[in-house]
Formats: structure tokens, C-alpha cells, sequence
């Protein structure tokens, strides 16, 4: 098996709706795996299985309470995600800048080209 990043753990976890409902769920405070599969046309089973995708990923922790299964967003819950995209975002946003100066400089020359001409006709 290939030993996989969080980060793709993360973006593997977010890939599916049921699991990225359940992260907005407990955006509002912790939850029973019984309160969370009450919303699904799923199994508790089969909750409990997102949850475990999300807990290997980092992104939600549950502790046991009683025969109770507390669910709630961890800690960290997307930093490195989130920190990732925004490096992402930097990136782009500085080539497209970069892009746009290329683009004017280049008006800026056909233009003055252009004038040069209809100079020279006259």
C-alpha cells in the first residue's frame, strides 16, 4: 500500500458530499455518530465508516462516552488544507499579474506600431 500525505487524506476525505455534510453538521458543536446518521439515508454503519475517512485525514476526532461516540471537528480541522489552497491561490494570482503586465506592454507597443504606420501613409 502507498503511504499517503494528510493532505491527500484531506482532499480525498472532501471528495465526498455525505463527508463534507457531516463537516458542516459539526461545525455547530460535536455529535453522536446516532445524532450524525439520523440525516442520511444510510446506515450508523455506514456513518461510522465516513467518519473514519475523516478521522485518518485529520479532520474530525471522536471520543468514546459510554456506549456514546462523541463526534467533533478537530483542532486543526483543514489548516493545511486551507494554507495549501492559499499558496495556490498566491501562485496563480501572481502569474495572472505577470500575464496582465505581458498583455498591456504588448497593447502598449502594437499600439505605438500602429501609429508609427498611419504616420508614414500620410
Amino acid at each position: 500500500m502507498v503511504a499517503r500525505d494528510r493532505l491527500s487524506m484531506e482532499f480525498a476525505a472532501l471528495a465526498d458530499p455525505t463527508r463534507r455534510d457531516i463537516l458542516t453538521r459539526l461545525r455547530g458543536g460535536s455529535l453522536t455518530v446516532s445524532d450524525l446518521a439520523e440525516h442520511y439515508p444510510i446506515s450508523r454503519a455506514a456513518v461510522s465508516q465516513h467518519l473514519t475517512v475523516l478521522e485518518k485525514a485529520g479532520l474530525v476526532t471522536r471520543d468514546r462516552r459510554g456506549q456514546w461516540i462523541d463526534c467533533a471537528l478537530s483542532p486543526l480541522y483543514l489548516d493545511e488544507a486551507a494554507a495549501w489552497i492559499e499558496q495556490q491561490r498566491a501562485d496563480w494570482a501572481e502569474r495572472f499579474d505577470l500575464l496582465d503586465e505581458h498583455l498591456k506592454s504588448r497593447r502598449e507597443r502594437d499600439r505605438e506600431t500602429d501609429n508609427d504606420g498611419e504616420g508614414e501613409q500620410r
